[in-house]
């Protein structure tokens, strides 16, 4: 089964605010991550847009003519700001000031009120919704109620290794199972590199791997399509 590997550009970006100049562009990468071979391009535009300007998600959204999916909190702004740009899809996230990087999933269950306003809004734009959780029984449950069309399950714990890399691993398979039954389209995403992501390539119920940060730093080194390329190979 194919796979769609969505490119996630938002740490070009990040080299790009650290000096407040026009380079790297994330407009370009976004380009060479399709020609290496990327299924889709996705982008977070965060309230404090510390990274993924407002220019970035509306100029990407004229080069890519397939799959683009836009990360964002669930708030009327992030709203307003989807619906004037209709990705393909977007994924809410947690957001919160002080974190480095998205640290865990969407407590869907306990704001599935203001969510379920959110699912309405984006499919009268014809927008997917997809929401990004943990791998929890009730919170994939809870993203089928709310309306959603897709999860995407937060892979963080499960990519840090340790004793429990493999429960870990059976939390995501079981949610990703879960969820294929409550016909939800089933994403994974959050430091997947190109070793632990393999594992997750045999488990038929995911269709889409979202990775960033791990192919931005390979890029470095090789450039961004043979990065995407490598990455590519291994989902298949």
């Amino acid at each position: 089964m194919s796979r769609r590997l969505v490119v996630n550009v938002d740490h070009v970006a990040t080299v790009r605010q650290a000096r407040g100049v026009h380079d790297p562009e994330p407009v370009t990468a976004a380009s060479l991550a399709l020609l290496g071979g990327a299924n889709g391009i996705v982008v977070h535009l965060r309230e404090d847009r510390r990274h993924i300007q407002d220019r970035d998600v509306r100029l990407i959204r004229q080069i890519v003519h397939g799959y683009y999916c836009l990360e964002m909190a669930p708030t009327p702004e992030m709203v307003k700001v989807a619906i004037e740009v209709r990705p393909t899809s977007v994924t809410l996230v947690p957001e919160r000031r002080e974190e480095l990087t998205t640290e865990g999933g969407l407590d869907v269950r306990t704001n599935a009120t203001k969510i379920a306003e959110i699912a309405r809004a984006f499919d009268e734009a014809r927008v997917r919704l997809c929401l990004f959780i943990d791998p929890d029984l009730e919170q994939v449950k809870s993203a089928h109620r709310v309306g959603a069309g897709a999860v995407e399950i937060h892979t963080g714990r499960y990519a840090e290794g340790g004793p429990a890399t493999q429960d870990e691993f059976n939390k995501i398979c079981d949610a990703a199972r879960l969820a294929a039954k409550l016909r939800l389209e089933v994403g994974v995403g959050h430091g997947l590199d190109y070793a632990n992501v393999e594992p997750l390539v045999a488990v038929r119920e995911i269709e889409e791997f979202s990775i960033g940060h791990s192919i931005v730093a390979r890029a470095i080194f090789v450039g961004m399509e043979r990065a995407v390329a490598e990455m590519k190979a291994i989902v298949g």
